[in-house]
């Protein structure tokens, strides 16, 4: 995909999923697609034989891959029980199980861990029996709702069953491990499916577990998957005193709100001084209009706070702006113009709804495709107003304009002395980073993508509504102030500065 450039992520969801089946007593084996070929796949099945296959959906546009990898494994092995699982997965089952036409014998939603367990459990007692499995779907029936893991500290990710660790990195994290010290997201942005995921709730690991999983870690670089890092203050200042007892020193990568960095300066200053390498925030827009648009309660000001004072952290910081298919020359002008002047790294993606996001059934404006695999945040969908062409060349001239600011010949001379060190290493991720731009991001290519043929569609959306009921996106149920570990405090601060309001 076209993130290749920036980062390859170790994945983590799927290491809990197999350290579940294994420690309930199952012979497990992970192959990693990002970093392995089909043939490898293949090669592995037909030498291993494994009596149930498990394929991760967590991204959209992975889901006609995903389906004929399906399709080719019941052929070679028609005794297997096949099953998919994952975030986007979850909100499409019934879709995947259709496409798949009896290749995928159910399609497992929610957290995998639970699932997982349940799952091999009924397949051992009776396969033809799986009514009862927490989030199991299958064409003629679903099963109970998904469930929770009890705690996020009842498993370390299964890390020694990944073959390739040192392909993993996110920019100058290279190579780079991932770590998860919260689940879930308190927000209801109406472009994102996190929260419609895990019910709104928002669950935390103890700083004592965590500190034990980072210090079997091996990797320097320290990808920080939480949704929103450091909701909560208190955890977070926890969590960063029991690292610097214990003496460990990595480079951090992670991904916050404008909100939460202002409103906990001394949280992040403390994780600056352990080694805070880089802070991403998502901006979403530069001006009023545009942040009405997504209903983005912060303010612009509030925005630029954040901006200048995660400056005055001397971190990197990257930032998010959504393009949305209505820009015309002249908005992409200005976007350029404020890209070249501000010393951020800028990323822009493109307005993109997705299925379990309230933009999905909220959005009017018709699919100009169904192709999944272009729903990735890098090809409009929707209907442009400039010709779909032009729309494109001044998207990538955007891009191309960040690409000269932040990555090649200027960039290699910023960090000459980190692409010494990681060649010494034998790390050439970041460096070959500096060069791919242009054999990916080129508006020809783009065009092509929308010509190849579909073999797969995802379903139109159902009739668009002017607010979506929260409680029917949910995969997790929401269980309210409950099933969030914050304080009371916080509670407040999320709900005045929520996007929606509903419960």
């Amino acid at each position: 995909m076209y993130s290749k450039i920036y980062l390859r992520l170790e994945p983590l969801g799927l290491e809990l999923v197999a350290a579940a089946a294994r420690e309930a007593g199952h012979s497990v084996r992970l192959i990693d697609l990002q970093c392995e070929s089909h043939r490898n796949f293949f090669d592995l099945i037909r030498r291993w034989r494994p009596d149930v296959i498990a394929f991760s959906g967590n991204y959209l546009a992975n889901v006609p891959e995903i389906i004929d990898l399906a399709r080719a494994t019941r052929a070679l092995l028609p005794t297997a029980f096949i099953f998919v699982g994952g975030h986007s997965v979850s909100f499409i089952p019934e879709e995947i199980l259709r496409h798949t036409a009896g290749a995928v014998d159910c399609v497992l939603i929610g957290e995998g861990e639970t699932a997982i367990t349940s799952l091999l459990d009924a397949l051992a007692k009776d396969r033809a029996n799986l009514r009862e499995v927490p989030g199991c779907v299958t064409l003629d029936h679903r099963g109970p709702p998904p469930t929770f893991v009890k705690s996020l500290d009842d498993l370390l990710p299964a890390r020694d069953l990944v073959r390739h660790r040192r392909k993993y990195f996110i920019g100058q994290l290279d190579p780079a491990a991932s770590i998860e010290f919260s689940r879930g997201c308190p927000w209801d942005c109406v472009f994102c499916s996190a929260w419609t995921f895990y019910g709104r709730n928002y669950r935390v690991k103890t700083p004592e577990r965590a500190v034990e999983e980072l210090a079997r870690v091996r990797e320097p670089g320290i990808f920080i998957v939480d949704d929103v890092a450091f909701i909560q203050a208190e955890h977070g200042m926890q969590l960063g005193e029991a690292i610097a007892r214990r003496g460990i020193r990595k480079r951090y990568y992670l991904e916050t709100r404008g909100d939460v960095l202002l409103r906990n300066k001394k949280v992040f200053e403390l994780w600056k001084r352990l080694g805070l390498n880089t802070i991403f925030l998502g901006l979403e827009a530069i001006d009023e209009e545009g942040l009405k648009r997504y209903r983005k309660r912060v303010t612009l000001s509030k925005n630029f706070e954040a901006l200048k004072y995660a400056r005055s952290l001397d971190v990197n910081v990257a930032v998010n702006i959504i393009a949305d298919p209505s820009w015309d020359r002249e908005r992409f002008k200005v976007v350029r113009d404020w890209c070249l002047e501000v010393p951020e790294v800028v990323n822009i993606s493109i307005n993109t709804p997705y299925p379990g996001t309230e933009t999905w059934h909220t959005e009017s404006r018709r699919l100009t495709t169904r192709d999944y695999r272009l729903f990735d945040i890098q090809h409009a969908v929707l209907p442009t107003k400039l010709p779909l062409p032009e729309f494109y060349k001044e998207l990538v001239e955007c891009q191309r304009v960040l690409a000269r600011k932040n990555l090649g010949w200027a960039a290699l001379r910023q960090c000459a002395g980190i692409v010494i060190r990681k060649l010494l290493c034998g790390q050439t991720n970041f460096i070959r980073m500096l060069w791919k731009f242009n054999s990916v991001y080129r508006p020809e290519l783009q065009l092509a993508d929308h010509r190849r043929r579909v073999k797969y569609e995802i379903s139109l959306p159902p009739p668009s509504v002017a607010t979506a009921q929260h409680r029917k996106l949910y995969i997790h149920e929401n269980r309210g102030h409950n099933g969030r570990q914050i304080d009371h405090r916080t509670e407040e601060f999320v709900n005045a500065t929520r996007m929606g309001t509903a419960s």
